[in-house]
């Protein structure tokens, strides 16, 4: 079956280079399964080309090693200023400086690169058919290994992957780097659980991605240090969009710590 074409779908991939918690991420080498290693940035955007449809893909950077190791293997790099202060207002400006014309935006961080392209189908598909919503987000029921690697990763004081809680309809009612909700009890590795992975990755309607921008930093999205909680704290419905993996390992690069965990499911899951 042939794909829809979403010629009316932007994806922009948000990277900076003085992350706080991991400076030059963007271009920190990842060895996949073949032994040969592609940058983090690149590995984004070669995920965002597996999207069917056709979409259109570009880097967004205010930094000129990003755009120059982008550009060199054949992205399209939209320049930003350097006061964006997290990915949306970098994605926000970009799609501007665009000129518009998009029905969705997508925002994936340049930190996932083995976000499955059905996640971002999943995520316009969703939007799509929930006109009350004004963004959407991917969120992955985690099974009881994955459970225990997120308390290990704060109980070790490591900032790791953000879960989500969310009511009727799969409106949002919170998101947090804790492990949330509370969990008592232990799940065996394989077994499913209640708490759900928020995986970085954003479908917006281009109203509520240009409003973001003027909005002030919350205390929540201050504290927690997530920028979808601005769109939380101003009243605006955010949609999860419960997605599968499918057997596919699903994690972001947060730390250097990251770095090995990424390579080893490179390489188990066969992707060069």
């Amino acid at each position: 079956m042939t794909p829809a074409p979403l010629a009316d779908v932007l994806i922009v991939i948000p990277a900076r280079y003085a992350s706080t918690r991991y400076p030059g991420k963007p271009l920190v080498p990842l060895r996949g399964a073949n032994g040969l290693e592609q940058t983090l940035i690149e590995r984004t955007w070669r995920a965002a080309l597996q999207v069917p449809g056709s979409p259109r893909v570009v880097v967004a950077t205010d930094d000129t090693r990003i755009a120059d190791a982008a550009r060199g293997f054949g992205a399209e790099v939209v320049m930003t200023s350097d006061t964006c202060r997290n990915g949306t207002e970098r994605v926000a400006e970009a799609a501007e400086r665009l000129g518009g014309g998009y029905d969705i935006v997508v925002n994936l961080q340049g930190d996932a690169p083995l976000t499955p392209p059905w996640f971002l189908t999943a995520l316009v598909d969703g939007l799509r058919a929930d006109p009350a919503a004004d963004i959407a987000t991917p969120v992955l029921r985690l099974d009881g290994a994955t459970l225990a690697a997120f308390r290990a990763d704060r109980a070790a004081g490591r900032v790791g992957g953000t879960t989500a809680v969310f009511g009727a309809g799969g409106r949002a009612l919170y998101f947090s780097k804790e492990v949330i909700p509370f969990v008592a009890d232990p799940f065996a590795p394989d077994a499913m659980t209640p708490a759900f992975h928020h995986v970085g990755v954003y479908a917006y309607r281009p109203t509520a991605l240009a409003a973001y921008a003027g909005w002030t930093v919350g205390p929540l999205e201050s504290l927690e240090g997530l920028e979808q909680l601005r769109f939380l704290e101003n009243g605006r419905a955010v949609l999860c969009v419960t997605v599968e993996a499918r057997g596919r390992k699903f994690w972001e690069l947060n730390n250097p710590s990251d770095v090995a965990r990424i390579e080893a499911i490179l390489t188990s899951d066969g992707i060069e």
